[in-house]
């Protein structure tokens, strides 16, 4: 198995004492507790008072306009998940480390926002899901197959955090990603499950020349053309509505298109289903056409912290968004290039929160 050299030093080897391990595991049986709690430390302002100065309970519960249990069962819970500290004498609670990543990480924020509103009450489907392949916690929120046919359809504050989350993980790699696509000559551009068109305004906006053709759901593209209106270059931002679980679902043919451009795209399909989908991404290639796949590859990371998040997020996928994609190991994404007949003609790691880019050619 390909691992990062920080990765493979910490999953080869069980690094913890028994204690700890024993503490680990009791954090992990009560985890939709421990979740809960955090969330309305946050939410309450708890954190944020405490951050600012220490407090008692009393003063706690009455900033908070909470009753002093309330304020007791919060603060005991947080002390005990080493979210807070306490003054033994002044018997004040202050932030500790990880309140602080808590109260001031964004991607801490973005993916608790994201557990709570998109995934928390779907997990409990998470068994059947696995047996099942497909995504039984989605019956939650509404009848479809995937969440991305009801993606317009969720109430506002879902969607909020479901988008916060895709383009906090997408946005921060952009300007790198611009440099490597616009490396070469670029007349028309295809982005496929294009989304909201975010990529498509960068693109248009980086190069006052480029066409970009977003391939994507019928439902989605309502989404875009409603985020890009008015925006500069967004009459260079094409539509192109397709299905592409469907594999009589082809890319357009219309145009030779220089790049094509994939990006946390094929993390929401499974093997078959992408093998289908470069099959078809091949067959419009030319010989001067470079298909960028940008993913975040789990094995590829040089945190532990982000191979933690990813491999979590697989199960978002199972229980809630299809029911059989995942977020990749790069040993499988490129086998089944490989498979699809195209080649692999280099790979960028490390773009902004770890990003990699698979550059693959005919």
């Amino acid at each position: 198995m390909n691992l990062s050299e920080s990765l493979k030093e910490q999953y080869s080897k069980d690094t913890l004492s028994a204690y700890q391990a024993q503490f680990f595991a009791q954090i992990i049986a009560f985890g939709p507790i421990v979740f809960q709690v955090a969330r309305i430390m946050i939410k309450w302002g708890i954190l944020e008072m405490i951050d600012e100065e220490p407090l008692t309970v009393d003063e706690i519960a009455e900033k908070a306009n909470i009753s002093k249990y309330s304020a007791k069962c919060l603060l005991e819970a947080s002390l005990t998940m080493s979210i807070v500290k306490v003054d033994t004498e002044t018997e004040k609670f202050s932030i500790s480390k990880i309140g602080f990543f808590l109260l001031n990480d964004k991607s801490t924020r973005v993916n608790l926002d994201f557990n709570h509103d998109v995934n928390y009450v779907g997990m409990f489907n998470l068994e059947e899901s696995l047996k099942n392949g497909k995504p039984e916690g989605l019956k939650h929120f509404g009848n479809w197959l995937t969440v991305y046919e009801g993606l317009s359809s969720l109430p506002e504050n879902i969607q909020d955090s479901w988008f916060a989350f895709d383009h906090y993980y997408s946005d921060c790699s952009f300007d790198e990603a611009l440099k490597i696509v616009f490396d070469n000559p670029v007349n028309n551009l295809m982005d496929v499950g294009g989304n909201t068109g975010r990529w498509a305004l960068q693109c248009v906006q980086h190069n006052p020349k480029v066409q970009v053709t977003i391939v994507d759901l019928p439902q989605q593209l309502q989404l875009m053309r409603h985020q890009t209106a008015g925006k500069p270059g967004a009459n260079r931002i094409h539509g192109y509505p397709a299905n592409l679980l469907d594999e009589n679902a082809t890319f357009p043919t219309n145009i030779q298109y220089e790049a094509i451009w994939m990006s946390q795209f094929l993390d929401c399909f499974g093997e078959d289903e992408i093998l289908s989908i470069l099959r078809r991404a091949a067959n419009v290639m030319s010989e001067n056409t470079r298909l960028y796949i940008m993913e975040t590859l789990w094995d590829r990371q040089r945190f532990e912290t982000a191979a933690f998040c990813l491999t979590q997020i697989s199960l978002y996928f199972t229980a809630i968004a299809n029911g059989n994609s995942k977020m990749y190991h790069s040993d499988d994404l490129i086998r089944i290039v490989k498979e699809s007949g195209l080649k692999v003609e280099t790979i960028h790691d490390n773009l902004g929160l770890g990003h990699s880019i698979i550059v693959c050619v005919k």
